[in-house]
């Protein structure tokens, strides 16, 4: 198995470009399945989950060239039914977005119950909601999600817990339903407002999207489009995190500086200097941090997917931080692998408390799901000796080019 290795202690310092946004690709790759025609979607990330998507959608028969630029020329015109009961569904949990764009389009899908990493129970109870509420069926027979309707018609749909997935299957499911279909209690996370505009780009009538309140007017059919997905800031909060952890200075381009609001003011609170310009963000970590608290909740709360690295940056600050999860109930499980390099974390139930040591030693390691992984890769960066991270096909899932974008900025780091 494929590893990387780290030997600590070397500040980055200079300039990193961030890709596309993993979590808005994924949903805007499938929502193509809608127009029945050809699109261009330009600014993907070229990782694993991208690579494992796009041979997804070959499968149901769409015309498919990824070129290694990130630009996806895709017509799904010869797509003629949604069905995919194939086990390579089950490597990433944005396979349900078929679930909605198919239902959309065909009045009928099936598809394997989707993968993904291992953070929790994460059910698709308000998908199945908010699909049953515009008049399909669903059912699932042993594990094959098996959605139809004669017809879709628009509904109030309320969301008992804020999903970012069923707010975009549901937009998704809506879009060529009779009448006007309202989410209310919707998630608004930035991707969705970027499916949102990507819909709408190929003629689809979704309004309010990065508000709680969603009204999706139906169509009779869409078209086919040009599309550039927006920054990744995931990515980019990683890189922020990094170099607060290593005393570097980095700049960060191609962001959207709005988006990373939560993990600017965390930093700031922590002691770090962020700067912010308009489309990138400079990061001066050479101070002594101050440790702090940080509770998870959805945008524009601090991002679950950053709490694992935010978590390793604090294992080495003085004093005690107390961080607490309330999104997903098993973002935790890569404290122990932390534990190996020296971190004093306790869990108690949804809250970790960190007490900060003087340093991090390098140790062998494991990646237990995609930001975990990126967690000890900010941990191998501020220790001490080496690190050897396995499991790194997590990472690969949302890390375009980790090492070689490492190894630009100072980072003493191979994959072997």
């Amino acid at each position: 198995m494929d590893k990387i290795i780290i030997e600590g202690g070397n500040k980055l310092i200079g300039e990193v470009n961030i890709s596309g946004f993993k979590n808005a690709a994924l949903p805007i790759i499938i929502g193509t399945v809608l127009s029945g025609d050809k699109c261009r979607i330009e600014n993907l990330p070229m990782i694993s989950d991208v690579s494992n998507l796009t041979k997804i959608m070959g499968m149901l028969g769409a015309d498919v060239k990824l070129d290694r630029n990130g630009i996806l020329d895709i017509d799904t015109n010869n797509i003629e039914k949604c069905v995919l009961i194939d086990e390579i569904t089950r490597k990433m949990r944005a396979s349900y977005y078929l679930l909605g764009a198919g239902l959309s389009r065909f009045k009928e899908v099936e598809v394997l119950y989707p993968g993904g990493c291992d953070i929790g129970v994460r059910p698709i109870d308000q998908h199945i909601k908010g699909f049953e509420a515009l008049g399909a069926k669903v059912e699932i027979d042993h594990g094959v999600i098996k959605c139809s309707a004669e017809k879709l018609v628009g509904s109030k749909i309320y969301l008992d817990v804020v999903s970012v997935g069923a707010t975009i299957n549901i937009m998704m499911a809506a879009t060529m339903a009779e009448g006007t279909t309202i989410i209310e209690n919707a998630a608004k996370e930035p991707h969705i407002v970027d499916v949102a505009n990507f819909i709408n780009t190929m003629g689809g009538d979704i309004r309010g999207a990065g508000t709680d309140v969603i009204k999706i007017n139906g169509v009779e059919k869409l078209h086919g489009c040009n599309y550039s997905v927006i920054p990744d800031q995931i990515e980019a909060g990683t890189y922020m995190i990094m170099a607060a952890g290593t005393k570097g200075n980095l700049l960060i381009k191609n962001v959207i500086p709005v988006h990373l609001e939560p993990v600017t003011a965390k930093l700031r609170e922590v002691g770090v200097e962020v700067i912010e310009y308009g489309d990138s963000i400079q990061i001066d970590g050479d101070f002594d941090l101050k440790n702090v608290n940080i509770k998870t909740l959805p945008y524009p709360g601090f991002p679950t997917d950053l709490q694992q690295p935010m978590t390793a940056l604090l294992s080495t600050v003085k004093g005690t931080s107390i961080v607490t999860e309330t999104v997903s109930e098993s973002r935790f499980k890569y404290i122990d692998e932390l534990k190996r390099m020296g971190a004093d974390i306790s869990v108690d139930g949804s809250t970790a408390i960190v007490k900060g040591v003087d340093k991090l030693m390098g140790a062998e390691v494991r990646a237990t799901d995609l930001r975990a992984g990126a967690a000890l890769v900010v941990a191998g960066l501020m220790a001490e000796g080496t690190t050897a991270i396995g499991e790194i096909q997590h990472i690969e899932r949302g890390y375009e080019d980790l090492v070689f974008k490492l190894k630009k900025i100072g980072a003493n780091v191979k994959k072997v």
